[in-house]
């Protein structure tokens, strides 16, 4: 029995080692005030030698250096503070580990599934938040996936001890995954598909534009015989106080979802949007928002240039459009972290290092509907 107990102590000696959770910040209890540092704003300003006030957790003053009497004085010298960044689109504390199914919940059975909200799944002791947060990742939009209508998504901020404490902005958009508007070549269907894929995700749009449209005259009526879940969740689209956030590549995908956001009159945001650069005008012309897929990728088509997702940034800069940039994909979770270096590869390609920056945080905050 004595030799069982120094391998019991040394597991348990392991095991509290291993919680590596920071826990939430406690409640601040005095004004403090950041100086002597070289303060960059996020919306293109630089502060040399600044000021940061902040009080209850939120910051009240932004400014040069100057005397403040009973504050706390934390002097940066000579350090650079940049904004919170902002994933804008990413099943961060939906999954744990990719290859381990028990650990992920960030899809629902069915195809279209407007109700399903992914806050309620966020796991806030999730040990791939704390990678995020070290740099510099504080805000970040949770969105579900699979099926054609994934669900809702909801702003979380990275310092809480659950799915309440997290949320941020909450059931801020619907996620619309665009049916492909690309052929497959006869040789390289998979034996048995059917021939024509457009015509079938065409028919799918179609059937989406049924189901939008039934919405619409249910949220017309002022009494309903039987509530509709799926329809109840809608409503924000029509009243305009959630995002048609649609994922899509391709010109004709981005068009399609263009036309479906005119009919509907939805806000409208892009997520992806590879060829995006190609149809600037229209965007601008239609007000739409642009959620760039990550820049460290391969470009949409082979014609493209292949440093094109490099340089789209910087085409839509020039253009006037909002855009922000994002790591999706199966694991758009941990790879959120690679954001800033992201935003640096645009900014050796076309951008100015603050328009970089403000891609991450302002521009982010303005899509998600959180900038005030």
């Amino acid at each position: 029995m004595k030799k069982l107990l120094f391998p019991i102590a040394l597991l348990f000696s392991v095991k509290a080692l291993a919680q590596e959770n920071m826990h939430p910040a406690p409640a601040q209890t005095r004004t403090i005030a950041l100086t002597n540092g070289v303060i960059h704003i996020g919306n293109g300003q630089v502060i040399e030698n600044g000021m940061i006030v902040f009080s209850n957790g939120k910051i009240t003053d932004v400014r040069t250096t100057a005397p403040i009497a009973d504050i706390q004085i934390i002097d940066l010298k000579g350090k650079h503070v940049y904004p919170g960044i902002i994933a804008s689109s990413t099943n961060l504390g939906l999954v744990e580990v990719s290859a381990v199914r028990s650990t992920a919940d960030y899809d629902e059975l069915g195809d279209i599934n407007p109700s399903i909200r992914s806050l309620v799944a966020y796991n806030a002791d999730s040990k791939v938040i704390n990678t995020l947060r070290s740099n510099g990742v504080l805000l970040a939009n949770i969105v579900p996936q699979g099926g054609t209508i994934s669900g809702t998504s909801s702003v979380v901020q990275l310092d809480a001890w659950n799915w309440e404490d997290a949320a941020y902005k909450t059931d801020n958009g619907i996620h619309f995954n665009m049916p492909s508007l690309i052929n497959v070549p006869a040789q390289f269907r998979r034996p048995g598909a059917e021939e024509d894929r457009v015509k079938q995700s065409l028919e799918k749009i179609e059937s989406i534009r049924a189901f939008l449209r039934e919405a619409k005259a249910y949220h017309g009526e002022t009494n309903h015989a039987q509530v509709n879940l799926k329809l109840e969740a809608l409503q924000g689209l029509f009243n305009k106080t959630k995002i048609f956030f649609v994922h899509c590549d391709l010109v004709k995908e981005m068009m399609m979802a263009i036309e479906m956001a005119r009919e509907f009159d939805f806000k409208l945001v892009l997520v992806g949007a590879g060829d995006s650069w190609l149809m600037t005008d229209m965007l601008k012309q239609n007000k739409v928002a642009v959620i760039l897929s990550q820049p460290h990728s391969l470009p949409t088509t082979d014609d493209d240039d292949v440093d094109q997702p490099y340089k789209t940034g910087a085409a839509l800069q020039k253009a006037g459009i909002l855009f922000t940039i994002c790591q999706d994909g199966g694991d758009g979770f941990w790879r959120q972290r690679n954001l800033p270096f992201q935003a640096g590869t645009m900014a050796a390609y076309g951008l100015t290092k603050e328009e970089a920056l403000s891609a991450i945080t302002l521009n982010a905050a303005k899509i998600l509907g959180i900038d005030n």
